[in-house]
């Protein structure tokens, strides 16, 4: 906090940052979740077998859920609005998008894995996903979580 911004400045601030960042994330989830909803309804998903149905069902829940948690701090916000819970709701929301971001991060590597199995087999499908997984893991988690702590 920079010494010339009030406690309500910094909160507001916090609260603006955060939904941003929700914004930025909710175009991803959405467009993802679209994709999945229409894919059940192609000749080639028809004619997939059951492991691309049991992903396609698990991906698209995953992609449901993230919403769910990435949206839930909009709603919040609508309906705590000049209530005096700016503070609850940036904490309780950053903790939401947070688990938005991870489940979002499990469809991603989902839809790769049942987009490459489809197009390449299970084992390049595997590779494919795996290797996504790996990247949302590395940018989206472990080099913020390391630049937190690495000194500066």
């Amino acid at each position: 906090m920079a010494p010339e911004e009030t406690e309500p400045e910094r909160l507001a601030r916090n609260l603006a940052e955060l939904l941003q960042e929700l914004r930025v994330a909710q175009n991803g989830v959405q467009v993802l979740f679209g994709f999945l909803l229409t894919l059940a309804f192609t000749d080639r998903y028809a004619n997939a077998g059951h492991l691309v149905h049991v992903t396609h069902v698990v991906t698209t829940s995953l992609a449901a859920g993230s919403a769910a948690f990435l949206i839930a701090p909009a709603a919040w916000h609508r309906i705590l609005f000049r209530h005096g819970h700016r503070e609850q709701i940036i904490r309780t929301a950053s903790v939401s998008a947070l688990v938005g971001l991870i489940l979002l991060a499990a469809a991603m590597t989902g839809t790769v894995l049942m987009i490459g199995y489809m197009v390449f087999g299970a084992l390049l499908g595997a590779l494919l996903s795996a290797g996504f997984g790996l990247l949302f893991l590395t940018l989206w988690f472990i080099l913020p979580l390391w630049m937190r702590i690495a000194p500066r």
